[in-house]
């Protein structure tokens, strides 16, 4: 009819649905097969007209009928059912496939449509996979990486109990012991995947000194700094400054408007880094003499990279986690970033905002006297197992510093056979010693001793499945090295004193 739609015949229909990729099928109420493609027939082995008529269950067989029924009757009642299964056709093997059912509008049964996705099964289990060998891979590395920074610590906490040093070598131990702190949380993201993967930050908030932070970001940006020929000036407040935040995170902010300041300023120029308390905040701010940007372009800086012009993007660029990171960092501690220029060529200043801690004078006080720890109890007896003789051995020295009587072992059947005699009441264990493992030894010493001893697994394995084991197994506390040695002395003091 001129000017109709033109009408479509069945066989120009059935020419299209046989050249179809996927198979498709006309299933009645009964359980038929009414019609079926060319690419479902030869998935079943057979020719289109020797399906059409025949039973499903005949021709696929019964035990595959039955695995798909419940799908039937809900497309039998009306509903659009999809599901995916490993199946085995006579043309075409054991494979994945993709059913999709959909009910007739006449209600006399159904049109299926089936699509070969094996491949793409294939291909996620073998990302599946790797992604397992991945995460099996970083919590061997971790593991591997924590061992050493163990005994670096105590001996470190060694060399604090030691009374006053040489300012050199307090220095010097200051240092260790910041960048011991950097490491661990460095092999702290390297596990956590989950993060990585979606791009969003853990804070881990305590109270902290300021200066703690900012030290931690002079040490990383002093070298750019010092490599540029550039002056730098520090200038905090002359009584302590307590934030409640994560002293890693707010290193990282600091270190980078640092590393920024020094890359887009001319060899020679000046930055100054100023902390100021202001009623209820603190205010840090890193300022250079460098290229600077347009005064209106300040609050645009915080924009996603994409949407910077060439000059604030080289700013933005500049930082190694970007600005809007930054920003994100700072907002996670309740505080604000600001950036202010007086135009190109003039220099820049980056100010960022913290809210001061409402109790903060109580937690000043206490931080103000860092020798000030728990006390050790008269006779209480400590056992030390771990195989890293260095580990085992320092941190004997140092638990032994704090008072306690201490015995090592260096496997875990010399921790057993020390039990019998030494009777601990606190056994520290590392978990991967040969031989018997931490684990072993802690249900040993459990049915041994029962609940007179406690338990401690100090181990670098540290994922939520192996805090699951150690509790499983019978510790009290599952810690992660590198522990810091003060931590470890609290926690035996209060095990002593309940």
């Amino acid at each position: 009819m001129r000017g109709g739609r033109p009408k479509v015949t069945e066989e120009q229909l059935a020419l299209v649905v046989d050249s179809m990729s996927a198979g498709v099928a006309l299933c009645s109420r009964k359980l038929d097969y009414i019609w079926v493609n060319r690419r479902c027939a030869e998935w079943l082995g057979m020719r289109p007209e020797e399906v059409a008529g025949r039973p499903i269950g005949e021709v696929i067989g019964e035990d595959q009928l039955a695995a798909i029924r419940p799908y039937i009757e809900r497309v039998l009642a009306g509903e659009h059912v999809q599901y995916e299964r490993l199946v085995r056709y006579k043309g075409m093997g054991e494979r994945w496939v993709r059913n999709h059912f959909s009910p007739t509008s006449d209600g006399r049964g159904w049109l299926t449509v089936i699509l070969d996705i094996h491949e793409r099964r294939l291909m996620e289990q073998t990302l599946r996979e790797a992604e397992r060998r991945k995460d099996e891979f970083l919590a061997t590395l971790a593991h591997e990486l924590r061992n050493p920074l163990a005994p670096i610590r105590n001996a470190v906490a060694i060399l604090g109990r030691k009374g006053p040093l040489d300012p050199e070598l307090s220095w010097s131990r200051e240092v260790i012991d910041r960048q011991v702190d950097q490491l661990s949380r460095l092999i702290d993201d390297l596990l956590d995947i989950a993060r990585i993967a979606s791009g969003k930050l853990v804070i881990r908030k305590e109270r902290i000194p300021l200066e703690r932070a900012i030290d931690m970001a002079l040490e990383t940006s002093r070298p750019n700094i010092n490599a540029a020929g550039h002056r730098l000036s520090v200038l905090l407040p002359s009584e302590r400054v307590t934030v409640e935040g994560d002293a890693a995170r707010l290193a990282q902010v600091f270190s980078n408007l640092l590393n920024n300041a020094a890359r887009y300023t001319e060899a020679g120029g000046e930055i100054a880094l100023n902390a100021e308390v202001h009623e209820a905040e603190v205010m840090v701010s890193v300022e250079d003499n460098g290229i600077g940007f347009p005064p209106e372009a300040g609050a645009r800086l915080f924009q996603p990279f994409s949407q910077l012009t060439a000059t604030e993007g080289r700013v933005h660029g500049g930082l190694g986690i970007g600005l809007s990171l930054v920003h994100g960092i700072v907002a996670l501690h309740g505080g604000s970033v600001e950036a202010r220029s007086a135009g190109p060529g003039r220099g820049s200043e980056f100010i960022v905002r913290l809210p001061l801690p409402s109790f903060a004078g109580t937690i000043q006080e206490q931080q103000a006297q860092p020798g000030k720890a728990s006390s050790a109890a008269p006779g209480m007896r400590v056992l030390v197992a771990d195989d890293n003789r260095d580990a085992a051995d320092s941190l004997q020295r140092i638990l032994a510093l704090y008072g306690y009587d201490v015995q090592v072992a260096y496997d875990g059947a010399e921790a057993l056979a020390a039990s019998e005699t030494f009777r601990p009441h606190v056994a520290v264990l590392d978990i991967g010693m040969p031989g018997q493992s931490g684990y072993d030894v802690a249900r040993a010493l459990r049915d041994k001793l029962g609940s007179g001893v406690k338990l401690i697994a100090l181990t670098g394995w540290g994922q939520e499945g192996d805090r699951r084991r150690a509790m499983e197994a019978g510790f009290d506390f599952h810690l992660t090295k590198p522990i810091d040695p003060g931590l470890l002395n609290d926690l035996i003091a209060q095990t002593a004193a309940k």
